[in-house]
């Protein structure tokens, strides 16, 4: 870590900032001070030498000539030598923990180039840095400023910049990058940087648990109020030609030029229109060659010039930075907080300041599309598949859009790149606001059916189909008897069905699945002229969008089953079973199978990793009862089987996935299967374990396909059996599959996963045949109902069922000889009337 200090003619302030730096919880071994002597040309290097130069891990480096702090610290930032630099003001006085906690705050990613600190005044209360923001004129500022911190922004997140008053780097990427523009000299310097590392796909992190405590601009105090605004009026000009795309750069330069006017004029508190003909008196006066003005003024004047003078440099800047740029405006326009702050409080600039923006609609493209996604499942610590899918959507959003994920369930987990609510049931009024809000509505499951307001909203959506519903529920619902089961698989068909004649733009998980799916589609009547027109695959209606898994490897952090686990030890070797235990799944075989191996290897374990559901709303299903009945039975619980009653965290599933040997999936063989895409065996490639699991679903065919591992028939023990033993213990095949995972797995990042949705959000659109009802819904404020042959027919089974569901009475058999006359004639009504007569008599003799 090398610390480097700007010294320019406040050698006492210098002097107790490297003394508090030699004081902070760091390693002296590891802790070099670099203190740069910018040119003072007052002695201070002689009484720095004097002070210092005694000091092992202290550095002096002169300067002959003031560089400002940019020179400076470059010149500080080359003479370093450590992984990370430190750009620390010398009127600044460090926290203990200043240096671990920055440090830390470069763990997320290595595409972290950057760690700001908070940053308060010198008695610790009051805030100067937590956040910052950029105009759209180039003016940045920092957020609550002088507000008591009172640990409201003690979040962690991603910023525009950090302080240059107390800011972490990765020395080669900022050297890379170019460090500070030397041309501002200083002033915004923190904000270019911030702003081309953002520019270059890099990350500027917030750490507020390294803090620092700081005078505030002492330097500037001896040297008059005009020559700061000189610099902040170039700069900001400087930072808007560099940075912005040539399609931004057309809108907000020459609105910033204009509003460099009336700030100048606004400051001088002069009337422009003097020189107006029209005033002209013909007094002794108007002959004049000067008038008075303030030296503001004159200092915006100046900085336009300047900023012309500086054209041919900039020039080259810009070019070198738009040809190495990897995030568009709109990426980091999300970074830049209120962009439309004027930053000067003047009747006669807000005037002009709101004419400018309108006359250049500067605002138009600073706004970002505005996507709510939707789940019903919880997020939290510990999260299920629907509710991690949301999750991840929610971030891969994010980057280029404004997202709200919403849940009716649980909202116990928080984001800084989004925002995260819980909109209850039947609180349709909350579902409004953010219907309102939204542009793009991203919704999975049962949130259409629930939410009225979705139903009338005429807002693009985006159906996520991942999971087929209605074929789960053929398995789920068979325990609830015959009439429960086949009213919740009509009920969730019909749901279904309501969904594909909504929306606008479908994924799934699996080209097998997207057939299906336009099976579907083409039944409700959306497989039609217009969407064909507009695509004739398709491709624009559904998209194929799995789940997806990390891009960065997992890293085992705390052992959570060997030697943690009684009865499994670091010497055996431990099958794992990822996700719950639902009736579609064969664990009956499986347990069946691991008895079997046992017998020959004693060493086997079997570890199902999560029993209890995060979501309350998911019942514990009979298949639960049954493997722990036949694996008691069996003499294998607690010995070759084990049970983690509890759901795994998220964060934390790592740490159990890599203590596993191998993963395990089975199922039955049946419609279910065929359609399903199983999320457990990502969680099982990501940990780069070898896979058995039952053929015949799409990751069954990819793992004996690519070798991954092996695919076994339904219910065969034997081959499953023989398939744990030679991914268990046999030393090539498990190599074989590891290697064979280990490519395959690139296949299936969440950025290459959701690739389809996220370039649907950049240019939403309404479906094609549904162009015509959406400006029907915008001119007139009614959603019209599309009659597909499925959603009349599901009207009139609905009717059905209102009059069946209604109490008993004359009322009641009106309804129903009515609804049985038009649904099959005088005849039908006659069988119906007599099938009832017949069954009220049966049950009065009891028989």
């Amino acid at each position: 870590m090398s610390i480097v200090i700007i010294n320019f003619r406040g050698t006492d302030d210098t002097l107790e900032c490297v003394a508090r730096v030699n004081e902070v919880d760091w390693p002296a071994e590891q802790l070099e001070i670099i203190v740069v002597e910018n040119g003072s040309g007052d002695g201070s290097e002689a009484r720095l030498r004097a002070e210092l130069g005694n000091q092992a891990n202290v550095r002096i480096v002169v300067s002959a000539e003031n560089l400002g702090f940019t020179g400076g610290s470059n010149l500080g930032a080359r003479e370093a030598t450590g992984e990370f630099v430190a750009f620390l003001n010398n009127d600044a006085k460090p926290d203990p923990a200043w240096i671990r906690e920055g440090i830390a705050g470069f763990a997320p990613s290595p595409r972290v180039a950057a760690v700001a600190s908070k940053v308060l005044d010198w008695d610790g209360k009051a805030i100067d840095f937590v956040g910052s923001g950029l105009t759209w004129f180039g003016m940045g500022y920092k957020e609550h400023v002088t507000e008591i911190d009172d640990g409201r922004y003690d979040t962690p997140r991603d910023l525009l910049f950090g302080t240059g008053s107390a800011l972490f780097v990765r020395r080669h990427v900022f050297l890379e990058v170019g460090g500070f523009d030397e041309g501002l000299f200083m002033f915004y310097d923190d904000v270019d940087l911030g702003w081309r590392l953002n520019l270059l796909g890099f990350t500027v992190r917030f750490a507020p648990t390294s803090v620092v405590y700081h005078k505030h601009h002492g330097s500037m105090r001896s040297f008059g109020e005009y020559r700061e605004m000189y610099l902040l009026e170039r700069n900001a000009l400087h930072l808007l030609y560099k940075n912005l795309s040539d399609e931004n750069l057309g809108t907000f330069l020459p609105a910033a030029l204009a509003l460099l006017g009336r700030r100048a004029v606004a400051k001088s508190g002069l009337d422009s229109t003097q020189f107006d003909l029209r005033k002209f008196t013909g007094s002794a006066d108007e002959f004049e060659p000067t008038t008075a003005v303030s030296k503001d003024t004159v200092a915006g004047l100046f900085a336009l010039d300047q900023f012309v003078a500086d054209l041919p440099r900039l020039q080259e800047e810009r070019a070198r930075i738009q040809a190495r740029r990897v995030k568009t405006d709109k990426d980091v326009f999300r970074l830049f907080g209120d962009a439309a702050m004027p930053l000067f409080e003047n009747g006669y600039f807000l005037e002009g300041f709101q004419a400018i923006e309108r006359a250049f609609d500067v605002e138009r493209p600073l706004q970002r599309t505005r996507v709510i996604v939707i789940t019903g499942d919880a997020l939290g610590d510990k999260m299920a598949g629907p509710g991690m899918r949301a999750w991840k959507i929610a971030e891969a959003l994010s980057e280029h859009n404004d997202v709200r994920l919403l849940t009716w369930n649980v909202a116990a987990r928080k984001s800084d790149r989004f925002e995260v609510a819980r909109v209850p049931l039947q609180h349709e009024r909350a579902m409004k606001a953010h219907e309102e809000w939204a542009d793009v509505i991203f919704f999975q499951g049962y949130a259409l059916h629930h939410f009225t307001t979705l139903q009338r909203s005429n807002k693009i959506m985006v159906v996520d189909l991942y999971d087929p519903m209605h074929l789960e529920q053929l398995e789920q619902a068979r325990d609830n008897g015959d009439v429960g089961w086949r009213n919740q698989v009509e009920s969730t068909t019909n749901v279904i069905n309501a969904q594909l004649e909504r929306g606008d733009f479908f994924l799934c998980a699996s080209e097998r699945q997207r057939l299906f799916w336009i099976g579907q589609l083409a039944a409700v009547g959306r497989v039609n002229p217009d969407n064909y027109l507009a695509d004739d695959n398709l491709n624009k209606l559904i998209a194929i969008a799995p789940f997806g898994m990390d891009s960065t490897p997992p890293k085992h952090e705390r052992k959570a089953i060997r030697g943690v686990v009684p009865g499994i030890g670091d010497d055996d070797k431990v099958v794992i079973w990822g996700g719950g235990i639902y009736n579609w799944f064969d664990t009956p075989t499986l347990v069946r199978a691991v008895a079997k191996v046992a017998k020959k290897h004693d060493n086997i374990r079997l570890f199902f990793m999560g029993v209890a559901h995060p979501n309350p709303d998911v019942p514990e299903m009979a298949i639960v009862a049954e493997t722990r009945r036949l694996s008691a039975e069996l003499g294998l619980t607690g010995k070759h089987i084990f049970f983690n009653e509890q759901w795994v965290a998220l964060d934390d599933r790592q740490n159990y996935l890599m203590e596993a040997d191998a993963g395990v999936s089975t199922h039955y063989a049946h419609i279910e299967t065929t359609f399903s895409f199983r999320t457990r065996i990502l969680d099982y490639m990501w940990a780069n374990l070898p896979i058995v699991t039952t053929n015949g679903d799409s990751f069954g065919d990819l793992v004996a396909a690519e070798g991954m591992g092996v695919a076994v028939p339904e219910r065969d023990v034997d081959k499953l059996a023989a398939a744990l033993e030679r991914m268990l213990y046999n030393d090539r095949a498990i190599a074989a599959a590891r290697a064979a995972v280990s490519r395959v797995r690139e296949q299936f990042t969440w950025e290459k996963a959701l690739a389809p949705l996220v370039e649907f959000c950049k240019d939403p659109a309404v479906a094609a045949d549904r162009a015509d009802e959406a400006a029907h819904t915008a001119v007139t404020g009614l959603v019209p109902r599309r009659q597909s042959p499925i959603s009349a027919r599901h009207d009139r089974e609905l009717r059905f069922h209102q009059i069946a569901n209604s109490r008993h009475g004359i009322r009641r058999d009106v309804m129903l000889a009515t609804h049985y006359l038009r649904e099959s004639g005088v005849s039908g009504l006659r069988t119906k009337v007599s099938n009832r007569l017949r069954t009220m008599r049966e049950s009065k003799y009891g028989r």
